[in-house]
């Protein structure tokens, strides 16, 4: 070695660089395509950085969203878990903090890349960045908008759908009657629950808006109540209109391919609203529970049932979440919602939180991802097939975490001639 060599600065490792900007909290085995690593020797779990963009990632979006864009794109592999169900390794990594770069990070990432790797590469093909941010075109939540997000987020592939979500094609929390029981049976008695507090009976009219593959509208058809249900998914709409026909429900059950603001029909005995309130944005929900007012007959029930946060202020849904799963999604608490809805002129009768049902769910969906990968990846491509996985293990250990909820909301018109049984009148 000559003595030029020898004084020469020493470019460090992205090992080093991993543990200057996550401060020594990686709980996992770290490695990296120069050979370099960090954190513990013996973790059984870990991450491989694979090539020089996926640094680019990490370096240029610090944090949860260059993880993510690395991962999805293949420059990032999670070792010691299957793609599908990533549960475990996210468990560890919940401790993760990372670091404000500092000038020497960045020089650290010049030195690794060159000048040129400081620029963020191209993101994945599944990030979708809100239009907001694009253009100055299109309002969050107007109709045009809402009906991109929805589109992003449901019209991925039925068949796909079909494999993760399993029989039932339902998109929502299950209710285990036991912790036992199968993700066909919590689903079944999701909608027997559902049901039961809307207090609907053979004859009656319930409107199920954000009805995604038709589930509840089915049920509710083959116990004799007329059903309409709308989704802004054209792929749902479909599949549901062909289920409904096959099941022989045509004269009782109806899926439109539409906002739920268009609805114009009125005087329903119930409306079931399963999922959609996410969608919906917090500003939008007195109007919101006005059109669900207005569309119920004195005296009659509302179920909404939505995804909340433990406490009622605002929270950004993060970078991953809004760009590759929900994108313009916003959560609240429960006393939110429920405020609105009285403030809408609803009576609240009843609340509770199902969050510890909704991990089962996502355990049990993560499950049937890991069984049908390789059809799943044939389906929609590794990189949306790791989007789900990371996704809904994320969503798992959330809820578990008590970071986000899971509240059913039941509410009247108030009627002083409608006189209600004694609450509850349903089994749990």
């Amino acid at each position: 070695m000559t003595t030029a060599e020898r004084t020469r600065p020493q470019t460090p490792t992205i090992g080093e660089l991993v543990d200057e900007i996550t401060g020594g909290t990686m709980g996992v085995r770290f490695t990296a395509y120069d050979g370099s690593c960090s954190g513990p020797a013996d973790a059984t779990l870990g991450l491989h950085l694979r090539t020089p963009r996926g640094l680019a990632f990490l370096a240029t979006a610090p944090g949860d969203l260059g993880l993510a864009r690395a991962y999805v794109a293949g420059d990032l592999d999670a070792t010691g878990v299957h793609p599908g169900d990533p549960y475990e390794l996210l468990a560890a990594l919940s401790s993760l903090r990372f670091e404000k770069p500092t000038p020497s990070a960045a020089l650290t990432v010049a030195r690794l890349l060159g000048v040129r790797g400081l620029l963020p590469p191209e993101p994945p093909p599944q990030e979708r960045l809100p239009r907001w941010r694009r253009t100055v075109h299109g309002l969050r939540h107007s109709r045009r908008r809402d009906a991109e997000a929805i589109s992003h987020h449901y019209d991925v592939s039925n068949r796909f759908y079909e494999m993760v979500l399993g029989p039932s094609m339902t998109y929502t929390c299950a209710v285990y009657p036991t912790p036992e029981a199968t993700l066909e049976a919590a689903q079944e008695n999701k909608y027997r629950l559902v049901f039961d507090k809307l207090a609907l009976s053979p004859g009656d009219r319930l409107l199920d808006i954000g009805c995604g593959w038709g589930g509840m509208v089915r049920y509710a058809a083959r116990q004799g109540v007329r059903t309409l249900g709308v989704t802004l998914s054209r792929q749902q709409a479909d599949w549901a209109q062909k289920q409904i026909a096959e099941d022989g429900l045509s004269d009782l059950a109806e899926v439109r391919y539409a906002d739920y603001r268009s609805v114009t029909e009125t005087g329903f005995d119930a409306v079931s609203s399963i999922g959609l309130t996410e969608h919906v944005g917090v500003q939008n929900y007195p109007s919101y529970f006005e059109f669900i007012r207005e569309r119920l007959r004195p005296g009659g029930l509302l179920l909404n049932h939505c995804i909340t946060r433990p406490h009622n202020q605002h929270q950004e849904t993060g970078a991953f979440i809004d760009r590759y799963v929900f994108p313009d999604g916003e959560l609240t608490g429960s006393g939110r919602i429920i405020t609105e809805a009285q403030n809408a002129g609803l009576e609240v009768l009843h609340s509770e939180n199902l969050r510890q049902h909704y991990a089962l769910t996502l355990a049990a969906w993560c499950r049937n991802l890991v069984d049908n990968w390789d059809e799943c990846v044939a389906e929609v491509g590794p990189g949306t097939a790791r989007v789900w996985g990371l996704y809904m293990a994320g969503s798992r250990l959330g809820f578990e975490q008590n970071t986000i909820q899971l509240h059913h909301v039941l509410a009247v018109r108030p009627e002083p001639d409608v006189q209600l049984p004694l609450r509850p009148w349903w089994q749990p």
